[in-house]
């Protein structure tokens, strides 16, 4: 027998949050294709779950299933140019977020750092923070709208200002290990690491930049596998998964 909400919604521990995802996680490994919509589906229910009840959900989307500005600097192109080429695959990817959630009865809002006022409201603080508080889930695009920032320094920045309580970093890895748990079977994973720590290990939590914001303002990070049933749920509860940095 499925428990009343009201005594879940009782349990979460955290009640407003930043969703950091990777363009990568959408990307089909099967097909290839940057949008796979079963894994796009199955990442929005997880979110309707979150909003129905009384989470407030900022997402902040990655662009490299499509394009990333790094990638495209080794074929030639001007960094600056592909770093906005990349802001431009975030947008795709967070109206892909926007069309399958309202498609969910979860209403939406999506705030892009640059303006593009026939698809996306501009990114204005009080009118996002106004949305989550009316029990709407609001789509982070365009990164921080500046060259040389990624997504993750976005996703520190827009819960900074926010005034979320964690960043949570949906991956495919089931957290922060000591080395590439993917080339090295005696990797070690962290269940808990210090802001301290992590740099002075080499950790690779998110980029220097956001680390540094998350720091600055003792803002935890938690690094866990987006794969498996009701994972972002069970982070919102605050059940041990994943790596939690503070």
């Amino acid at each position: 027998m499925q428990p009343p909400a009201s005594s879940i919604s009782d349990k979460i521990k955290y009640k407003r949050i930043i969703l950091k995802l990777s363009g990568e996680v959408l990307r089909s490994s099967e097909t290839g294709d940057p949008i796979d919509w079963a894994t796009l589906k199955h990442i929005c229910a997880q979110i309707k779950e979150l909003h129905l009840l009384g989470v407030e959900v900022g997402i902040v989307i990655g662009g490299g299933n499509i394009f990333r500005g790094l990638s495209g600097q080794k074929k030639g192109i001007d960094r600056t140019t592909g770093d906005y080429m990349g802001m431009l695959a975030t947008v795709i990817n967070g109206l892909a977020f926007m069309e399958c959630l309202e498609k969910m009865d979860v209403v939406t809002r999506v705030q892009s750092s640059i303006p593009m006022n026939q698809i996306a409201e501009p990114f204005i603080l009080r009118r996002a923070i106004r949305h989550m508080e009316r029990g709407r889930v609001v789509i982070f695009v365009a990164g921080t709208g500046n060259p040389f920032f990624s997504t993750d320094t976005a996703a520190a920045l827009r819960a900074n200002e926010l005034g979320a309580e964690v960043i949570m970093k949906a991956t495919k890895v089931d957290g922060v290990y000591d080395k590439d748990p993917n080339k090295y079977d005696d990797a070690v994973k962290y269940d808990k690491l210090s802001f301290v720590d992590a740099p002075k290990q080499r950790l690779s939590v998110l980029d220097s930049t956001a680390f540094s914001l998350c720091l600055d303002n003792n803002l935890p990070i938690l690094v866990f596998n987006l794969q498996g049933d009701n994972t972002i749920m069970r982070a919102v509860m605050g059940e041990n998964i994943g790596t939690l940095v503070s």
